[in-house]
């Protein structure tokens, strides 16, 4: 097979595997459409629960009460979907790997997965009901809470992608470790800037209370400390060439 044939197989391998993924994730839409708004319910839920008696949200534009539900519905078909789609990508990248190299990538590949899922369901059942008290909380006298669905669903989506990607912290101090960017003791060093920088992040990601900003700074730190012992117990150089002791 000549260079272009093997590139011209390549791209037409990769349509497929894209091509599933989409239909997998238009699969699960079309199964989960006929429940659009029951899955906003459930996602607005701890929000309505701290709403003052008889408050509820509202929809400022004509289209919001359609759209809004069904862009929640695909959301949710996203992430259902999401462990097929992946699967698609590593079928389409695995045959070119190394069996050592496809050894160390499924376990961090699936623990990225639950990791980002874990930090969605820490934000749902864990960090939602306290920045919601503390919004509602803090409403002037006279002031009834009202909130626009559609802003509510752009407010959410970015705490769930904050603590999504935050809760993906050892896996990223993992590969910079596996990758020989740093050794154990270079990150056991710069652990001080991590904690001042979560605290940025928390500052910068959650309402302005201190609570709210310790539910994403300490996790954080946690979690960096995870990374910490993984990386201690991995036999490649940049752990074991590292000034351990």
């Amino acid at each position: 097979m000549t260079p272009t044939e093997s590139f011209i197989s390549h791209l037409i391998e990769l349509r497929h595997r894209l091509l599933r993924a989409i239909v997998g994730w238009l699969v699960v839409f079309a199964a989960l459409f006929p429940f659009a708004d029951r899955l906003y319910s459930l996602l607005a839920a701890p929000l309505l629960a701290k709403l003052p008696q008889g408050a509820q949200m509202i929809a400022t534009a004509v289209t919001t009460p359609f759209f809004v539900p069904m862009k929640v519905t695909m959301l949710t078909a996203f992430l259902i979907a999401l462990p097929w789609m992946i699967y698609q990508c590593w079928a389409f990248v695995a045959p070119g790997l190394y069996a050592h190299e496809k050894r160390l990538i499924r376990p961090l590949l699936a623990s990225a997965v639950a990791l980002f899922f874990i930090g969605m369901a820490f934000a749902y059942f864990v960090v939602f009901p306290v920045v919601f008290s503390f919004l509602v909380g803090s409403a002037p006298a006279g002031v009834t809470v009202m909130t626009d669905i559609a802003e509510y669903l752009d407010f959410v989506i970015g705490l769930f992608l904050a603590f999504g990607f935050a809760f993906e912290v050892p896996i990223a101090v993992v590969l910079m470790a596996l990758m020989g960017w740093v050794t154990l003791a270079q990150l056991k060093e710069s652990r001080s800037y991590v904690i001042v920088g979560a605290f940025v992040l928390g500052a910068i990601f959650t309402p302005p209370d201190i609570v709210s900003q310790c539910m994403l700074a300490i996790p954080l730190w946690l979690l960096y400390e995870i990374g910490l012992l993984v990386v201690r117990w991995l036999p490649q150089p940049a752990a074991s060439d590292s000034a351990i002791n």
